[in-house]
């Protein structure tokens, strides 16, 4: 099995729709109601790459298995050095360590450009492997909202986790 990590490019988003769509309707872990369109999610990646930030996508023998990115935490100013992380594999790909490596890189790019701080906003109840996934990688859980979202006729939490990046790590800019 041969796994690399790239930007991601307009080719791809047909795939990210595909992983995207089995996400929003098939688990809490996004809560969106309806999947976006491959339209609509170029125009966010669009976005989020005018803005700086990365997005990637990790290919198994050549084809797109994952994807993920970094993007404003909040709008506010002095956010500006914090960014919130995402990351969606496609359920073939599941325990095979491409969610590991699309967010390795992920942490790797934002400390290069000086960001200081990494938010994960990780959705649903049953999302225990996301969690585990971020602690190995040194985030840390903060805080737990409960019963903000409503899906599948169930109220979900979210776990919020926080990990330093970089040189950055101890909140001096």
């Amino acid at each position: 099995m041969r796994m690399i990590t790239r930007a991601a490019s307009g080719d791809d988003f047909e795939a990210i729709q595909r992983i995207y769509a089995d996400a929003v309707l098939n688990s809490a872990s996004s809560f969106e109601i309806e999947a976006p369109s491959v339209e609509e999610l170029r125009a966010r990646h669009a976005r989020l790459v005018e803005g700086g930030f990365p997005y990637l996508v990790a290919e198994v023998d050549g084809e797109v298995a994952g994807y993920c990115y970094a993007g404003p935490f909040r709008d506010r100013p002095a956010y500006r050095q914090t960014v919130e992380s995402t990351v969606y594999v496609a359920s073939v790909f599941r325990r095979r360590g491409v969610a590991r490596l699309l967010l390795e890189r992920l942490i790797d790019e934002c400390a290069s450009m000086g960001l200081c701080q990494m938010i994960a906003v990780i959705g649903g109840k049953r999302n225990a492997a996301s969690i585990a996934l971020h602690e190995a990688l040194g985030f840390d859980r903060v805080g737990v909202l409960r019963n903000v979202g409503r899906k599948f006729d169930t109220w979900q939490d979210v776990c919020l986790m926080q990990r330093a990046l970089g040189d950055q790590s101890s909140g001096r800019a």
